[in-house]
């Protein structure tokens, strides 16, 4: 995202390795990386610190830079009044959560550019996101914040260190230090499944009956909630819950912020309707949809769920995929300086292509027949009707209508390709990739698929050996040749839930240690030893104004919760005890938390659905007929249902105490058995798949 043939004069940044950071090497503002340098020049000459958070994909940090950053006497004004801090929101969740929170505070919503000013000890006292050069969209100009912030810290020093020792005061309120947490008595229960309820009851409310989707513009996927409804409909048969979860999952597959030649979700939709997105693509988006559009396309038989979630996967193995393993993070909005232009089509360059005898077919099945719906000017491709009405409008069967537009596709996206491509920020995240990892995983699994499953190993693999150098401590982010950053609690659980789902993707129980590994350093390092859950960094991390914690879901879900399903899933492996008591605590923990909100907790909704509803785990031992019995296995558990295969000899014995739920399963006479186990308790194997199907049955 650089050109590395560039000779203008660079400021700090140019050492660093985010390309949102080399972004704005060279710009006049001194500009400083988080850190010790920076931090203790603002307190040796007692200035203000001016923090700028945001990323590589995002649409107005560029304008802010390109109008302001950029701008000499701008730059020249910042650097005599302020030491300039510039941080990538992806490498620094920690920094970015804390910093959010008091701009939601302060201004009243939130977003990036994040802008705030902080005082020496790193205390926010003003905030704010995007700000025009001049006044404009109800928005003061930049450099009268910058002036009136300058002359406030001169002259009315003694009040602004009292505000910002207010505000950080809520900052750490917000964070939910322990003693705001209920106290647990050691015998805490998880919540009660009617949280499960509760939840439908408030997505029901949201719910967009005509659009799909919950709550208005921009809309966003929102993934873990549909699969919240999805699980909802298989244990209680609601009718509802599927409606709102397939009618959503159909209209986003049809929606502009569904890349229809490339596949891929883009991150968000502008309008009500999926049509046009904000372009970006981000790696932990289509992650999170993946397992949504697959357990779907199971429940309901739709294979045009399966292809979509097919299709998110190829964009990552085409697009994504870094050479030392690692999966890239995001894709931008804009080309050539404008937001879609990789992604728009006027109707005329279409048929160039296509050629104009299948004018009709594009009008219709893209909706090239109706007005542009892009800047005015251009066609963002979508499906404006469901394909049965689509196909009956043409004379054509679904399949025939698919198969003629697939030939199309193919010719337009060609052609694209051609195009000057919107940048890819080439950081390799662990978090993202322990949600894609799963996703990958899952697929491979569900459609089949060997090279799904070798990109998802090959990502596993450099997670435990790149991103831990010392063989313990994971390091967070990655590129060129260089892992740096601590690890948040976001890449421990995100990495072990993925390489859970890998381990019943291929059986190798690499992964399966290498949870456990991962998950041993939260429990010693993460661990709120005064009440329950995790933090969201570790005890050795650098000092902030407040420890985060996250508890309810946002863009990626809570790492809280998905640590409290990985923990749960390597106790019951691992018949450990402990662990399960400290995933329980969680649960309790966030349950007055989840009863306020529930549809904001999800992730932690789902956790509490795999542990409470009953689902067996099945383990089958190798050999003939294998493939059969874990084919039923499979398809006749609930979507959070486990299926393991280990080897038909038995697993080693190290690996037998470790995991004693694996222990002891072995082939009988060369035949493949399934064992179903509850509770720790396990059958008498199983080599036939009838007799699987009927235990699963009873």
């Amino acid at each position: 995202m650089t050109n590395a043939d560039d000779t203008r004069p660079t400021n700090r940044l140019a050492d660093e390795t985010s390309p949102y950071l080399l972004q704005h090497k060279h710009n006049p503002v001194d500009w400083y990386p988080w850190g010790e340098e920076a931090l203790r020049r603002a307190v040796d000459e007692d200035k203000p610190i001016f923090l700028s958070i945001g990323y590589s994909a995002c649409h107005w940090c560029h304008v802010m830079e390109h109008e302001s950053f950029e701008n000499e006497d701008v730059a020249a004004f910042m650097n005599d009044h302020f030491v300039n801090i510039k941080v990538d929101r992806e490498e620094r969740p920690d920094l970015d959560d804390v910093y959010m929170k008091a701009t939601q505070m302060i201004s009243g919503h939130g977003g990036w550019p994040m802008s705030v000013f902080l005082t020496p000890e790193r205390k926010p006292f003003f905030a704010g996101t995007y700000w025009p050069l001049i006044a404009r969209y109800g928005q003061p100009a930049f450099p009268d914040v910058l002036g009136t912030m300058a002359n406030a810290w001169s002259n009315t020093k003694d009040q602004i260190v009292k505000r910002a020792d207010a505000i950080t005061d809520q900052v750490r309120q917000m964070t939910l230090t322990s003693e705001l947490l209920p106290e647990l008595g050691p015998d805490a229960e998880r919540p009660r499944l009617d949280l499960m309820d509760t939840a439908l009851e408030q997505l029901g409310q949201q719910y967009d009956p005509r659009h799909g989707g919950f709550g208005g513009p921009p809309k966003f996927p929102h993934a873990d909630n549909i699969r919240v409804a999805l699980w909802q409909h298989v244990v209680t048969g609601d009718p509802q819950a599927l409606v709102m979860a397939e009618h959503t999952l159909d209209c986003m597959a049809r929606g502009g912020i569904y890349d229809q030649l490339g596949g891929g979700f883009a991150r968000y939709s502008t309008d009500g309707e999926w049509a046009i997105p904000h372009f970006e693509k981000m790696l932990y988006d289509n992650a999170l949809l993946v397992p949504a559009y697959l357990e779907a396309a199971r429940i309901t038989g739709r294979e045009d769920f399966a292809r979509v979630a097919r299709e998110c996967c190829e964009w990552v193995l085409r697009e994504m995929v870094d050479e030392a393993g690692g999966l890239w993070s995001t894709q931008d909005a804009d080309s050539e300086g404008e937001e879609g232009k990789f992604f728009a089509w006027r109707r005329d360059e279409v048929l160039g292509v296509v050629g104009k005898e299948h004018a009709k077919l594009v009008d219709v099945a893209w909706g090239l027949g109706e007005s542009e719906n892009f800047e005015g000017s251009s066609w963002v491709l979508l499906r404006p009707k469901p394909d049965a009405e689509l196909a009956g409008e043409l004379g054509l069967t679904v399949d025939e209508m698919t198969a003629r537009l697939d030939d199309l596709r193919c010719k337009l996206f060609a052609v694209r390709e051609e195009r000057v491509h919107p940048g890819t920020d080439d950081k390799v995240l662990v978090a993202w990739n322990g949600l894609m990892i799963s996703a990958l995983a899952r697929a491979a699994t569900a459609l089949g698929e060997p090279r799904f499953l070798e990109t998802a190993q090959r990502a596993a693999e450099f997670c435990l050996t790149t991103m831990r150098p010392d063989g313990t401590r994971l390091l967070a982010t990655y590129r060129a040749g260089r892992a740096h950053l601590q690890a948040t609690l976001a890449d421990h659980s995100y990495l072990a839930a993925g390489l859970l789902d890998l381990f019943e993707a291929d059986g190798d129980l690499r992964w399966l240690r290498g949870a456990r590994e991962v998950t041993a350093v939260v429990r010693e390092r993460f661990a709120d030893r005064e009440r329950a859950g995790w933090f969201f960094t570790a005890d050795d991390h650098e000092e902030l104004v407040a420890r985060p914690r996250d508890l309810e879901d946002g863009a990626i879900p809570s790492s809280n919760a998905v640590m409290i399903d990985a923990a749960h899933r390597l106790a019951d492996l691992g018949g450990d005890l402990e662990l399960r008591r400290e995933a329980d605590r969680a649960l309790a923990m966030m349950e007055p938390f989840a009863r306020r909100v529930p549809s904001a907790f999800s992730r932690m909704l789902l956790a509490l659905q795999r542990v409470a509803a009953g689902s067996p785990t099945v383990v089958v031992a190798d050999g003939e007929g294998a493939d059969a019995l874990v084919a039923v296995a499979r398809s006749r558990g609930a979507p959070w249902g486990s299926v393991f295969r280990v080897p038909g000899e038995g697993v080693a014995a190290a690996d037998a105490e470790a995991f004693p739920l694996l222990a002891a399963k072995t082939a009988r006479d060369g035949r493949a058995a399934a064992y179903v186990c509850r509770g720790g308790t396990c059958t008498e194997p199983a080599t036939d798949p009838d007799a699987l199907a009927e235990q699963l049955a009873g």
